[in-house]
């Protein structure tokens, strides 16, 4: 393959079908790197169409590193409530704080001193050089993966590996728009070179592709479960007031205010009459028996908070579920 005019090729394609996000906007250098960072922590595991409002808003109340740096936690919290995952932006925050004390305010511009910030490993780091830095770097994701696999039509287990596709990602050449390149490549993923029904006639690759040639689309994959765990909810009521907890139980809800709730096995969920409702997160499915109590023990971290007070609480979107569907209960059963 001639890999000389492949950056042509797919920059030219970039020039005229980009799609125009908000962290792409022609900015400062701080801006840039900044709106990079952010970006690219909401991006982990969470899809552009979803994250574009959430960012906006986000640099809306943080505008800047030293705003992030210098925010409660709790306000980040709920700027990130309903993307999940809120490790990312615990460790987003404190990777602000870490490059204002130890780095001027400034990301660094190697890989080494870029993964000694909290959340951020081989993937966002390479990003980061790429697009904040204009780096020859082209982080391996999803999309980059899928268009290897098709260009070169790997099947095989070995052929798929990690280590594989890095050697065949040298199909890509270098280019000295790296910020550019970089992006360009994962938006043919996303927009062209899809899992199903992949837009060929649109493709600069064509020419290069093996797939296309064989009319061979099928995307080798290994599979991915999403795990489904069980749990009871406990809902005290009393005065209009439902009884609330800060989680220290579950990771997943670290730090969260949440209903009173046990991880339970999948025989007793299956036993229960009681009402149930079915939540579903980008990691996991969770089952969840809903208790109405007529009494509960008030521990500490407790607070009682009536609906409206709700949602000025960092609550997940579990808790609003069980909210909802408990009310509902209530009014089937008057």
């Amino acid at each position: 393959m001639q890999k000389s005019n492949i950056p042509n090729k797919i920059l030219k394609w970039y020039d005229n079908n980009k799609r125009i996000l908000p962290w792409r906007k022609k900015t400062s250098t701080k801006n840039r790197e900044y709106f990079t960072l952010v970006s690219e922590f909401m991006l982990q595991q969470t899809q552009v169409k979803t994250v574009i409002p959430y960012f906006e808003n986000f640099i809306k109340n943080f505008p800047n590193l030293k705003s992030l740096a210098n925010a409660n936690e709790q306000k980040v919290l709920k700027n990130w409530e309903g993307l999940g995952y809120y490790s990312r932006a615990r460790n987003l925050k404190k990777t602000a704080v870490k490059l204002l004390n130890e780095f001027n305010g400034n990301l660094p511009r190697d890989i080494e001193n870029l993964k000694t910030l909290p959340g951020i490993g081989e993937y966002t780091s390479r990003s980061i050089l790429a697009i904040a830095h204009n780096e020859p770097y082209i982080p391996m994701d999803g999309n980059v993966e899928r268009i290897l696999k098709r260009v070169f039509l790997l099947k095989e287990e070995n052929e798929i590996s990690k280590e594989n596709l890095v050697k065949k990602k040298s199909f890509f050449n270098k280019s000295k728009r790296s910020s550019d390149y970089a992006q360009a490549i994962m938006e043919i993923g996303a927009l062209v070179c899809k899992p199903i029904l992949p837009l060929c006639h649109l493709c600069p690759l064509t020419k290069n592709c093996k797939a296309y040639k064989k009319k061979d689309f099928m995307i080798k994959t290994k599979n991915k479960f999403n795990k489904t765990k069980y749990f009871e909810a406990n809902i005290y009521k009393h005065k209009n007031n439902y009884l609330l907890i800060k989680n220290k139980k579950f990771n997943f809800l670290k730090n969260l205010v949440i209903f009173p709730m046990n991880e339970i096995n999948k025989e007793k969920y299956k036993q229960s009459i009681n009402k149930k409702i079915n939540v579903k997160m980008s990691n996991m499915n969770m089952k969840i028996i809903i208790n109405r109590k007529n009494k509960m023990k008030r521990k500490k971290d407790s607070l009682f908070l009536d609906k409206s007070n709700i949602n000025k609480y960092i609550l997940r979107t579990e808790t609003a579920s069980i909210v909802g569907a408990f009310l509902a209960q209530i009014l089937c059963n008057n």
